[in-house]
């Protein structure tokens, strides 16, 4: 097996030597593992593309790359650059320095490198490791990652809808705030809402007198939602969320369609 793995961290953050590990142990000794992930920090950067600037790829060691650019764009170096004469079976994005459960999966770059690739046809799969109280201050906070991540990949690559054709499914992970031994399980859900908003800006006056904004991000606090990703993972539990690039409201279009094509 040949596996593409990719983040929004930065090519040095300590969640992708946990992904790196859990590839090489899934594409076995006769397999490959590639890396392109970004030269620095690209978190919140969601499905974006350099489409207007050129991009720098640099080699950093044997079958690790560099790219000054998003997630996404390490997808499409690795596919059509990198791994352009020997395609990729998987590919694998994370694992994500916090949780991209409910709102924060429609601003991940975790989850949009994920989704670059199923939009040209490659199995893909996102890996967050929630943060919390019960695990931040862990001598390692990706153990409940470290420790299941392997089940989990193998376990959607031989059950996981893999159907080819349109917006294909890909997988969005997230292992809940604990050690690795209180993991009570594994949870299949759908995306979940906090309510909460997304992100907001602090104003700031420079010492020269202008105004600079800084992006900040909302409370990640809300009433566990039965059957949702954050949910599961308050619970103890690895949420598994099967998604599409389709942003179609379909349980709007008979409505609308009355009211617009009578």
């Amino acid at each position: 097996m040949r596996i593409l793995v990719t983040n929004d961290d930065g090519v040095h953050a300590p969640g992708l030597r946990v992904l790196q590990r859990i590839a090489r142990d899934l594409a076995g000794e006769s397999g490959e593992v590639w890396t392109v992930a970004p030269a620095i920090e690209k978190s919140g950067t969601s499905h974006c593309i350099s489409f207007m600037n050129p991009v720098m790829i640099s080699r950093i060691e044997p079958r690790v790359f560099a790219v000054h650019g998003t997630p996404a764009d390490c997808v499409l170096a690795g596919l059509f650059d990198v791994l352009k004469d020997s395609t990729p079976d998987l590919v694998l994005s994370g694992i994500n320095r916090g949780n991209n459960a409910g709102e924060n999966a429609v601003y991940s770059g975790t989850v949009g490198a994920a989704l670059e690739a199923v939009l040209h046809g490659f199995k893909a799969i996102a890996l967050s490791q929630y943060l919390g109280a019960g695990n931040q201050h862990l001598q390692d906070p990706f153990e409940a990652a470290e420790r299941h991540g392997l089940d989990i990949v193998a376990a959607l690559i031989e059950n996981g809808d893999w159907r080819g054709g349109g917006y294909s499914q890909f997988f969005n992970v997230n292992f809940p705030p604990c050690p690795a031994e209180a993991v009570r399980g594994t949870r299949i859900t759908r995306q979940g809402y906090r309510g909460n908003g997304g992100f907001k800006v602090q104003p700031h006056i420079s010492p020269n007198k202008r105004k600079y904004l800084y992006i900040s991000g909302s409370s990640q606090a809300a009433e566990p939602e039965a059957g949702t990703d954050f949910g599961a993972n308050m619970d103890g539990y690895i949420s598994v969320t099967p998604m599409r690039a389709d942003l179609t409201a379909h349980d709007a279009l008979d409505a609308l369609r009355k009211r617009f094509e009578a």
